[in-house]
């Protein structure tokens, strides 16, 4: 009996959960950001490559 009321007042595997959904939003932010403006710097470089080009830069 003592053994289950120590298990249930351990908070360690809570901070762990805890830390682990905190964790799993950051990513998912981070992952939206790099979808919602991938496109755009995809294209930014790509017009930045054909003025070079058209500059006498490229190959």
């Amino acid at each position: 009996m003592a053994a289950l009321k120590r298990f249930l007042a351990d908070t360690d595997g809570t901070t762990a959960v805890e830390y682990s959904v905190m964790l799993a939003m950051i990513l998912l932010a981070m992952l939206a950001t790099i979808a919602a403006f991938g496109g755009q710097t995809g294209t930014m470089w790509g017009n930045t490559n054909t003025k070079l080009n058209a500059a006498g830069f490229g190959s």
